[in-house]
């Protein structure tokens, strides 16, 4: 009887929407209702809460604790969200904030060209057709660090990685809770909140101005840091495939070059997220990679899993997100292969993961700045 008032509650709220809106709006809480944060409705002052469990992978946890957290707008099917909007992921789930919107050519493999735009393609791009980019909507984020544990298990949180200064020791430093969301990953809300988004950045970056919509306008330091990172920070290119409903979507970065006693040895990070666009649940049980660098080597890398981790994939958490790195003694090369993903029973089948360019910036950057303030 609750979960029927929350629905009609819901629903009737959202009537502003489209039907095919709201159903995907709805479809993102009943998912949440049956993972980690149910997103419900107050029916008696209008106002969204986010349940959050004690148990990740409980089906309906028990001693929910609802939090407000705002109201949702009307999606922007034209344009883009501008800086200072606060979100929902609609896929993840957690409460977020839009620091600049980047836009990148996203290429499509599910797209079939006109037969007189195909070409061959290198060998590593499994046989298939030239693909075009097409240019589309992305944004910098920052995640609640609120949370952070409750997606932990289904996307990292710390994916943003740079490397250090040629003057420090470490080889690797990281921003965490900075994520690159799509524009259709974006679920727009508003709060009434003056400091709705946790996270350590969030005031340095950001300031409340409520003649402003939305009310969180960007600081000076947010501007700089963007400036002196944008080479970094900046995401070019998106390349996406199915294979049998499972999607893989890979967003390389270009890291900057070391310089080695002889050689140089450049650095990419790729971010990598698996959605199960089935019914069936799946569990990612292998890798196998295939990099190729200018300098004319092929590597080959087969392993369990990815980071650690053997994902599994269903209805209810259909995604998985995460972030690598690689090397070449190249300015460029490519990557591609195939993960082999296992049915309930026991059957398996390769999913392509799609061929994406590793490049090199043209020109000497500085190494990243503005991580410390």
């Amino acid at each position: 009887m609750a979960a029927c008032a929350l629905r009609r509650g819901l629903l009737s709220t959202l009537s502003k929407y489209s039907k095919k809106q709201a159903h995907r709006i709805l479809s993102v809480a009943d998912s949440r209702f049956d993972v980690c944060r149910p997103l419900l409705e107050c029916r008696t002052c209008g106002m969204y809460g986010v349940a959050q469990q004690t148990r990740f992978m409980s089906s309906r946890p028990e001693g929910k604790i609802l939090e407000t957290v705002g109201v949702f707008e009307a999606l922007k099917q034209h344009g883009k969200y501008e800086t200072g909007q606060l979100f929902l992921h609609s896929v993840f789930g957690y409460r977020g904030i839009v620091l600049f919107p980047w836009h990148a050519r996203l290429y499509d493999r599910d797209i079939t060209p006109p037969m007189s735009d195909s070409k061959p393609e290198h060998p590593g791009a499994h046989g298939s057709k030239e693909v075009k980019g097409k240019t589309h909507t992305y944004y910098q984020v920052l995640i609640d660090t609120r949370d952070c544990p409750h997606i932990s298990q289904r996307s990292q949180t710390e994916a943003v990685t740079f490397l250090a200064n040629h003057d420090d020791s470490r080889a690797l430093y990281a921003i965490p809770g900075l994520d690159y969301v799509s524009h259709e990953d974006i679920l727009p809300y508003n709060s009434a909140e003056q400091i709705p988004i946790q996270h350590e950045l969030f005031e340095r970056f950001l300031m409340y101005n409520p003649t402003k919509s939305p009310p969180f306008i960007p600081r000076d330091t947010l501007k700089a840091w963007q400036e002196k990172n944008h080479p970094w920070l900046e995401l070019s290119d998106v390349h996406r495939e199915t294979t049998e409903n499972i999607r893989v979507t890979v967003i390389p970065f270009y890291m900057g070059m070391r310089e080695g006693q002889n050689s140089h040895v450049y650095w990419w990070r790729y971010c990598i997220r698996l959605e199960n666009l089935g019914n069936e649940v799946v569990q990612l049980r292998e890798r196998h990679w295939r990099i190729f660098s200018l300098s004319g080597t092929l590597e080959t890398v087969r392993g369990r899993g990815v980071v650690g981790r053997e994902p599994v994939l269903s209805k209810e958490q259909p995604a998985f997100q995460y972030s690598s790195h690689v090397s070449l003694q190249s300015p460029s090369g490519h990557m591609w292969g195939t993960f082999r993903i296992e049915r309930t029973d026991g059957s398996c089948f390769d999913v392509r993961i799609p061929p994406f360019s590793l490049e090199s910036n043209k020109d000497d950057k500085a190494p990243p700045a503005g991580y410390t303030f």
